[in-house]
């Protein structure tokens, strides 16, 4: 006897949306309130006869505000309607400005020299808009000495101070010591 092999076919319906955006047929509330092509309301009504009217004018219907009740859907030209989207959105991240954090560490028994080098290294940051994390870590004996760390600290801060804010002033953090330090508006 042959043996017998059943073929399942699985067909699943998917419902491709570009960034969350039903358009046309993706559609499938009751009630939509529909805005016309140049703006104006034209009231609340089933979707099929919003995207009759959109059919009409050779034109996409495009759910535009889905948490609203009913839905929000627009009369618009899709392609069109992608295209401003992302232009705004481009235009929006433009204007944001990111601010990094850079980090300077020293031990609390740094020379002069290297930590006039520490304070040329965070004016460089600052200028560039970046804030300072400045962090001096103590080892062994040196934290039974925790007094010598928050003298550098408010030192280094004095010496930035003409360009420099304290953002958040000196605390310890286990067995370090971190002071934060921004720009001056």
């Amino acid at each position: 006897m042959p043996s017998t092999f059943f073929v399942y076919r699985i067909i699943f319906w998917r419902c491709t949306t570009i960034s969350d955006l039903m358009i046309n047929e993706q559609i499938r509330d009751k009630e939509v309130r529909l805005i016309g092509e140049d703006g104006e309301q034209l009231g609340v009504m089933s979707s099929k006869d919003a995207l009759k009217l959109a059919r009409e004018a050779e034109l996409d219907l495009v759910k535009i505000a889905p948490t609203a009740k009913p839905p929000v859907c627009k009369i618009v030209d899709y392609g069109k309607y992608r295209y401003e989207q992302m232009r705004k959105e481009k235009e929006a991240k433009k204007k944001q400005k990111t601010i990094d954090i850079k980090e300077i560490r020293f031990s609390p028994n740094i020379d002069t020299n290297d930590l006039n080098t520490k304070i040329n290294q965070a004016r460089k940051f600052l200028s560039k808009g970046d804030k300072v994390k400045v962090s001096i870590r103590f080892r062994g004996r040196e934290l039974a000495h925790m007094e010598i760390g928050t003298d550098i600290l408010k030192n280094f801060a004095a010496q930035l101070e003409d360009i420099a804010v304290v953002e958040k002033p000196a605390k310890v953090e286990g067995r370090s010591m971190v002071m934060f330090l921004a720009e001056k508006r």
